[in-house]
């Protein structure tokens, strides 16, 4: 039988936040764009981070960078919304892939807009061929991981819930941090990422929560 479980009123998204999340993602692309704000900081933290390289820790972030890459998270999406769609769970499956193929898509965008150059070849350690601005990693990975965590909040507990939270975010972060340490995305190219895949996410779930709504009105 369909699953008629519904999303937890405590997840709701109001129409303030996903204002709020979308505009900070644009100042966050303008500032990356402009070398304003977070932008900025861009060169020193990448000198940083070129500074901080070590063998123990380099074979650890090439792992990670690989594992939350765009194929990657589009590769889980894909999977496990198939799960979800043989299980019934069909709005459930065509949330998860449908902001995981929408948020690709937005970035690839914005990228072919703005036309970034990436950071230096000689501070790269893995090879990056597109547009820098936004990081696609740090978009994916916070709206594919995001939208993992929003369908198993309402089966979780308060403390399931917060454990989900914590390695969702570390997660994210590691995967975006992987992205300056390597050379091949500015800090403030992360940021925008991860910003931009937060305001999607936001903007996925409340359609997801509206036909919800309207398909137990109908009932």
């Amino acid at each position: 039988m369909p699953s008629t479980r519904r999303l937890s009123p405590s997840i709701v998204v109001p129409g303030p936040v996903v204002v709020v999340l979308a505009g900070i993602a644009g100042w966050l692309i303008y500032s990356a764009f402009t070398g304003t704000g977070p932008g900025a900081d861009d060169g020193p933290v990448l000198a940083e981070a070129v500074a901080a390289r070590s063998p123990r820790l380099t074979g650890p972030a090439v792992a990670i960078t690989t594992l939350g890459s765009t194929a990657a998270m589009a590769v889980l999406a894909v999977v496990v919304g198939l799960v979800l769609w043989v299980r019934h769970r069909r709005a459930e499956a065509v949330f998860l892939v449908g902001t995981m193929a929408s948020a690709s898509a937005v970035f690839t965008l914005i990228k072919r807009i703005l036309d970034r150059p990436r950071p230096p070849v000689a501070d790269q350690l893995v090879s990056a061929g597109n547009e820098s601005l936004p990081s696609g990693h740090a978009t994916m990975s916070m709206a594919v991981v995001g939208a993992l965590v929003v369908l198993a909040w309402p089966r979780l507990t308060p403390g399931l819930r917060l454990a989900a939270v914590v390695v969702a975010g570390s997660w994210i972060a590691a995967v975006g941090f992987t992205r300056i340490y390597l050379g091949v995305h500015w800090f403030s190219d992360v940021l925008a990422g991860w910003a931009l895949g937060a305001a999607w996410l936001a903007v996925c779930t409340t359609a997801l929560i509206v036909y919800r709504h309207r398909r137990v009105a109908v009932h």
